[in-house]
């Protein structure tokens, strides 16, 4: 689980999303869920994630935005 959580630290700062042993499970469920890929994949959720991180500064705010949204 979450094998991308490391990668993806400057995006949760962003969004003012602190990973928590007890909100970790929901906040990797709902990044599957936020890219489109079924919960448990890692690899094509990293895969979907980097592609957002990399697609521009709108993609990256987009995506800032949704997380912010999955957590409140």
């Amino acid at each position: 689980m979450s094998c991308y959580f490391r990668h993806i630290k400057s995006i949760l700062d962003e969004a003012a999303i602190e990973v928590t042993p007890s909100n970790k499970r929901q906040l990797d469920q709902a990044i599957h869920q936020i890219v489109g890929v079924g919960y448990k994949y890692c690899p094509d959720t990293w895969k979907k994630l980097k592609q957002e991180i990399t697609g521009g500064e709108q993609k990256r705010l987009d995506l800032v935005r949704r997380l912010q949204a999955a957590v409140s």
